[in-house]
């Protein structure tokens, strides 16, 4: 499976380092501990703690390669590099719903920073793909399952 560049500005970064870092440290000695005491218990084959502590270290393990190859892939998307003249991944934009008159401060991060109730949405969210490479002014549209929104950028920032 390839794996595409992820994008990701400096605190997504450090915390995927840091999430990667607990898992390694800690979570790993927490199973491997659960596996010892089921191991204890006696017959493997009819052992439901050992199996639930082998089901864990297994789903553990897989996310622990996920985030080694989130890291490896990473690209830190620095503050200077974010342009004020069209949206990228980082921008803060402020934009307004056409049909309903409403404004909202959005910032646009990479998949793994998506946080839609902190206003962090995606690249790859519909208002998020359709908004990349807008200047202010521009207006763009988003297939959503109640139809068609418009909305207009009306600010980029840092």
């Amino acid at each position: 499976m390839a794996v595409k560049n992820l994008s990701v500005s400096k605190e997504g970064y450090e915390k995927l380092e840091k999430d990667l870092e607990y898992l390694v440290t800690v979570r790993r000695s927490e199973v491997a501990a659960k596996l010892k005491e089921a191991r204890s218990f006696g017959d493997l084959s009819e052992n439901a703690e050992y199996d639930e502590a082998k089901n864990e270290q297994g789903i553990l393990e897989a996310r622990i390669t996920e985030l080694e190859q989130m890291i490896a892939n990473a690209v830190i998307v620095d503050d200077d590099n974010i342009s004020l003249e069209e949206v990228s991944i980082g921008s803060k934009i402020k934009i307004e719903d056409l049909e309903l008159g409403t404004t909202e401060t959005l910032q646009i991060v990479g998949s793994t920073e998506s946080d839609p109730d902190n206003g962090k949405i995606s690249d790859d969210s519909p208002i998020g793909k359709a908004a990349l490479k807008k200047k202010v002014g521009e207006t763009f549209d988003v297939e959503a399952p109640v139809g068609l929104l418009k909305f207009k950028i009306l600010e980029i920032s840092k």
